[in-house]
């Protein structure tokens, strides 16, 4: 029997081959992969079971944190199990034998803003209109007049028979996003782990962030992402989500936690899960 996983749709998204890439890695039976329009939909999907497992976007080299995931994740009762890293070319898209007058490129926000140096360039004046997905531009170029183009993956344009005028227009040639992977269980120790929180300080007074920050420090613990959200109830109040090496079974980090939970208003675990390329298959 396949394992049901859904992902940030539609179909020809970078997500998706995130999605194809972890379970190819990390599960022992075959994945049936699912598009889902959205990422508050996703996560409630896997909350209420109808899927096993869910891959969403978190953070790209570029253009930084996808705040609706980060966002989303807070409050889910949904858990990290694992992520996967991937590498993003991008390529401008036609409609097969349309000429190469374009009047109007579509893609999703972040694509164009990876992209801003060579299409300011190659395509000044040209409109840029934001749409849904990277793989909801590439449908609408094939489905629309021989003016329109895309951002997309090579993906994309396979899946919808486009022609490529250009492939690795993104502005950094090492630009990456990192995916998350949840379900509703915590990942067991694979030896080499990441564990990601959200801690809120009981309230706002100096030091207090450098107090946490000490105890990761003194347990020779890595952070390897610290960010600052909004609580949205009151202006200047923030949580914190950190991502540090270990998984809270190891003793050295199980014994900060507990330092750390006399110390918050809020400490929530979102997950100790394998980190990318490590960990055993689910």
């Amino acid at each position: 029997m396949s394992i049901k996983v859904g992902y940030l749709g539609p179909e020809g998204t970078f997500t998706e081959q995130a999605a194809k890439k972890w379970a190819d890695q990390s599960l022992e039976k075959p994945a049936q992969l699912f598009p889902v329009s959205n990422i508050p939909q996703l996560v409630h999907n896997v909350c209420d079971g109808e899927f096993v497992y869910g891959v969403l976007p978190v953070e790209n080299s570029i253009e930084g944190t996808v705040n609706l995931t980060v966002d989303t994740l807070i409050k889910a009762k949904a858990v990290i199990i694992g992520e996967v890293i991937t590498e993003i070319e991008h390529c401008l898209v036609l409609k097969k034998g349309a000429s190469h007058k374009i009047q109007v490129v579509f893609s999703h926000p972040q694509a164009l803003a990876q992209c801003y140096d060579y299409l300011s360039r190659e395509f000044a004046g040209v409109n840029l209109v934001q749409v849904a997905s990277t793989a909801e531009a590439a449908r609408m170029v094939a489905e629309g007049p021989p003016g329109w183009a895309a951002v997309c993956s090579k993906h994309a344009a396979m899946s919808y028979g486009l022609d490529i005028l250009a492939a690795g227009i993104q502005d950094y040639l090492e630009n990456k996003t990192r995916f998350l992977v949840i379900g509703k269980n915590i990942a067991p120790p694979s030896g080499f782990d990441k564990t990601s929180l959200v801690i809120a300080l009981p309230q706002n007074r100096p030091g207090g962030l450098y107090r946490v920050l000490k105890e990761f420090a003194d347990a020779e613990i890595n952070l390897t992402k610290i960010e600052s959200r909004p609580t949205k109830k009151e202006l200047g109040e923030y949580l914190f989500w950190i991502d540090c090496e270990g998984h809270i079974e190891d003793d050295k980090l199980k014994k900060v936690l507990k330092q750390l939970s006399t110390q918050a208003a809020l400490l929530t675990i979102l997950g100790s899960y394998p980190r990318a390329h490590g960990g055993a298959k689910l």
